[in-house]
């Protein structure tokens, strides 16, 4: 039967109870769902690392070269919101499962591809569960973990995409050092994403479905039996019988979003920044090389270690936002982390226009350690806001803003680059760090620890 007013009530009841309660169970399951990142960044910047292997053994046109770089980012596009929609729809577990054996026999597969080509179209699928997980496990997160807590995990993203390129970076080394083939280095490093990906679908085999996607399902009976193991809260609130609810559309949530101010206007700053702290890490690989030059280093082993020694200043960065989320809030976060990129970007392209380049790696390394600061609240926010029965949806919507510039990147900003120049292009990156910090200013309120009537 229908959901009658009575039913919808529990079911407000028994979500607003389970989100509010604490649980250690609910801290293993987000600290699960981030582990997933570390495969996450593996596929997606692994392929940045060998590049240079994969061009030197079938020199493809630079096209089709791009393509393959980008690949994974355009198969993440389509599976944000493809997969934050069913995650929605048939719910998050099933969803969880099946990202993770695609991401292993997608990874396996493109090691073995025998031209760029099939390459670029395995890495699109491959970015296809990529995507999908993202907006999956922020579902997860945001159902499993009371307010507060729960922006606190959700921020750690960033930290975890850093080690996962720390990860990825330090072995390449210990492969280069070892004088493997270039061949086998390319192939290796992209099929070693399985390995990670088996381990962590070991561990997700038996995780329930969330409770709270079950009770906006209307499924008591499940509801009440997974509360039960999860945390040992049988929901007494509810009835003991199942309700037929209206399945939720993509109409539907955006229609919901306008209804509050509060949650439309932490939306809208959820997908400005995310467009914004993508757009100024895609284009930060074409300052890699100027660095590089300047440190006095020439050879792939030292490029990649100089890279590693970046990414582990943008991991401590990671790590320090979110412990200071609850200090200082969403607000303050994305101000200061704006800002501190808006600066560097500044001060870099002075340096570049007045020859001081010696400025330059201190510029770099700082707006490193702000985007990993504006960047790690951009996928809570609109996901923490939205209603329970749209929670994937609104997270797969907020990672369509991150994929769209970073595949977009790719293909526009080298010829600007080549057109204006890098002090030119130093100030342009600039206005992208600008939007996000006024989006913060004067758009976003602040939402720490939002719970929903």
């Amino acid at each position: 039967m229908l959901v009658a007013a009575n039913s919808q009530s529990a079911m407000d009841n028994a979500v607003r109870h389970l989100v509010t309660r604490y649980n250690p169970k609910g801290n293993r399951i987000g600290w699960l769902m981030m582990a997933s990142i570390l495969v996450e960044a593996w596929d997606l910047y692994s392929i940045a690392f060998v590049l240079i292997f994969i061009k030197q053994q079938f020199n493809p046109d630079p096209l089709l070269l791009g393509l393959a770089a980008a690949g994974t980012q355009g198969g993440a596009l389509v599976g944000a919101l493809v997969g934050g929609w069913l995650s929605d729809k048939i719910g998050r577990r099933i969803m969880f499962l099946a990202t993770m054996i695609l991401f292993i026999i997608l990874a396996l597969t493109q090691a073995f591809v025998t031209s760029v080509a099939w390459l670029v179209v395995v890495r699109f699928l491959l970015g296809v569960p990529l995507g999908s997980d993202i907006s999956n496990g922020y579902t997860y997160i945001m159902d499993s973990m009371r307010s507060g807590e729960r922006e606190v995990m959700g921020n750690r993203w960033q930290f975890m995409f850093a080690v996962g390129e720390v990860l990825t970076l330090a072995i390449i080394a210990v492969f280069l050092i070892a004088e493997m083939s270039p061949e086998l280095v390319w192939r290796v490093t992209l099929g070693l994403g399985a390995l990670p990906a088996l381990i962590i679908l070991i561990m997700r085999h038996d995780l329930p479905e969330t409770a709270v996607w079950l009770v906006r399902r209307g499924r008591f009976k499940e509801a009440k039996r997974v509360s039960h193991e999860m945390f040992g809260d049988s929901l007494e609130m509810l009835p003991n019988e199942d309700v037929t609810v209206p399945k939720a559309s993509t109409t539907a949530f955006l229609a919901d979003i306008r209804k509050d101010p509060i949650r439309w206007r932490a939306t809208l700053y959820g997908w400005i920044a995310c467009f914004c702290q993508g757009s100024e890490f895609s284009t930060f690989a074409f300052y890699l090389p100027v660095l590089f030059v300047m440190v006095g280093v020439s050879s792939i082993l030292g490029t990649n270690l100089v890279t590693m020694l970046l990414y582990v200043i943008a991991a401590i960065a990671g790590w320090v936002g979110p412990m200071l989320t609850p200090k200082i809030g969403h607000r303050g976060i994305g101000i200061a982390g704006f800002g501190i990129v808006f600066v560097s970007l500044l001060v870099a392209a002075w340096a570049l226009y007045t020859q001081n380049t010696i400025l330059l790696p201190f510029a770099a390394a700082a707006m490193l350690w702000g985007h990993y600061w504006d960047a790690s609240n951009c996928m809570t926010i609109p996901t923490v806001v939205a209603k329970p029965e749209y929670r994937g949806t609104a997270s797969g919507f907020a990672y369509m803003f991150v994929k769209l510039p970073s595949f977009l990147a790719i293909f526009l900003f080298p010829a600007l680059f080549t057109a204006i120049g890098q002090a030119g292009a130093t100030l342009f990156v600039a206005i992208f760090p600008l939007v996000g910090l006024l989006a913060a200013i004067f758009i976003l309120p602040e939402i720490y620890g939002y719970e929903h009537d």
